[in-house]
């Protein structure tokens, strides 16, 4: 809960929109900020101001793979202790910052947390979870960073009038969590397949029983001991990603990442309080507008856990689709027609409009493509592969994350309204690939999926062929 939570807080977007800020670190912003002709689309334009945002998670992406390895050898548990060490590193160096180079370091350090923690928990989560509760247990991770993006909202907003540091504040009270990460990753227990992958047998069994609350395990056990057996026999793991076999969930896996980053959804979610300022709201009017889609975000995120293991991963992603293309044409219709590029902002009505459209992208995609594009990377691949596929997930994730986090501002001020199109036309590309792409993993057993999902797959099928793996038992 307390890491979901530090991955929220690490949402930063409502500082870069504080006067305090901007003056210490983006005087040249401050100033075309509040220059008296100033464009509506470009008054945050500058790469500095974008590089501190979105440095993190080029951090993030190599991060990925140190992770990785040490996900592997050394158990979930440990990975996700080694990312609060960094959290509190880089809330350290961002909160008691006294030029750019420190705060840009202390993202970094924050982006090598993310990478550690986006590694660790949501494998953990589906190793730990039975088959029927997989996807709600791991949409809970989702949850909880959109707690902590509204917890961070509601500083920012609360902060933007304390003069000179609340700044300072609203970043350094990532640091509560952080710590309570720190402590509490002592208290968990590691998972019974990071156990037994690394020859602690009989502790694994012991984990398995208490995490499922009975003494009879065995099927479950055997299945577990099975795909241990099986990745033992996969000297290099990354190798392995590269062969047809592993194509079906390699593919699938990296498209999600780059969809979920083109849906637009982290240009809103980080500039929101910009993005609001540009349709005519106030400083603390747009903060005010960045906390109630953060409720949404919230809200929509439960609606997830309670659906996804009903009605499945596929319905939730095309109907987020249509919701989400709908919503940002009618923006992108009503910036185009209406907010010129100097002169008055829209007028309140329209203004509220947009908000509430906004609102409407974020809840379709706090539903789908927010959680299932972390859930379903981390219940596809085999054992054999899993951190090392899962870790080619994380840093599609980042590196995609860090080029829209380094090209929205620009991209708003040279496209204007056109950036709503161009991400309009995103999510037509992302639901015709889970139409005839992805197959439903509802229910599933992740040592299953083999057999149950791609060897029944219209198209992936034919990649099976050379599956050479041992035959598993299925629980």
């Amino acid at each position: 809960m307390y890491l979901a939570l530090i991955l929220g807080v690490r949402n930063q977007g409502g500082v870069t929109s504080m006067d305090d800020f901007l003056k210490k670190f983006f005087p040249a912003v401050f100033e075309k900020k509040h220059h008296a002709l100033e464009n509506n689309y470009c008054k945050y334009d500058n790469q500095f101001l974008q590089l501190f945002t979105s440095c993190l998670y080029l951090a993030a992406l190599i991060a990925s793979f140190v992770a990785s390895k040490v996900c592997s050898k050394y158990g979930r548990k440990l990975t996700m202790q080694i990312a609060s060490i960094f959290f509190i590193i880089g809330v350290i160096l961002t909160a008691g910052g006294i030029n750019i180079e420190m705060i840009i370091f202390g993202r970094i350090f924050l982006g090598f947390g993310v990478g550690f923690a986006n590694q660790a928990v949501p494998l953990f989560l589906s190793e730990i979870a039975p088959p029927n509760l997989r996807g709600a247990l791991n949409i809970s991770f989702q949850l909880f960073i959109t707690i902590g993006i509204l917890v961070s909202n509601l500083i920012n907003y609360f902060t933007t009038n304390v003069h000179p540091h609340g700044w300072r504040i609203s970043l350094g009270i990532a640091g509560v969590p952080a710590l309570m990460l720190c402590l509490g990753s002592i208290l968990i227990c590691e998972t019974p397949t990071s156990l037994i992958e690394r020859h602690k047998v009989e502790e694994g069994r012991k984990v398995l029983r208490k995490i499922r609350g009975v003494e009879n395990v065995d099927d479950e056990f055997d299945s577990i001991i099975h795909a241990c057996e099986m990745a033992k026999q996969v000297k290099d793991p990354f190798r392995k990603l590269m062969k047809p076999v592993s194509r079906p969930q390699l593919v699938i896996s990296i498209c999600l990442q780059i969809f979920q980053q083109f849906t637009g959804i982290n240009a809103i979610m980080f500039y929101a309080p910009v993005l609001f300022q540009t349709v005519g709201f106030g400083n603390d009017a747009a903060l005010l507008s960045s906390v109630i889609t953060g409720l949404v975000n919230v809200f929509s995120t439960v609606v997830s856990i309670y659906v996804v293991d009903r009605a499945g991963r596929r319905i939730l992603l095309l109907e987020a689709c249509v919701q989400m293309f709908i919503s940002q044409v009618i923006i992108g219709i009503i910036l185009f027609k209406e907010l010129k590029t100097t002169g008055d902002n829209l007028s309140k009505g329209e203004a509220i409009f947009v908000v509430i459209l906004v609102c409407t992208f974020v809840m379709g995609f706090a539903w789908s493509w927010g959680p299932l594009g972390w859930l379903i990377p981390s219940e596809i691949f085999p054992l054999e592969t899993r951190s090392a596929g899962f870790a080619f997930a994380v840093s599609t994730n980042m590196l995609f994350t860090f080029i829209i986090g380094q090209a929205f501002l620009s991209m708003l001020c040279q496209m204007q309204a056109g950036i709503f199109f161009f991400f309009a036309a995103w999510v037509i590309i992302m639901g015709a690939f889970t139409w005839f792409l992805l197959p439903e993993t509802k229910g599933v057993p992740v040592d299953a999926m083999v057999d149950k999902v791609w060897k029944q797959h219209w198209f992936w099928r034919s990649f099976m062929i050379e599956d050479d793996r041992p035959d598993v038992k299925v629980v």
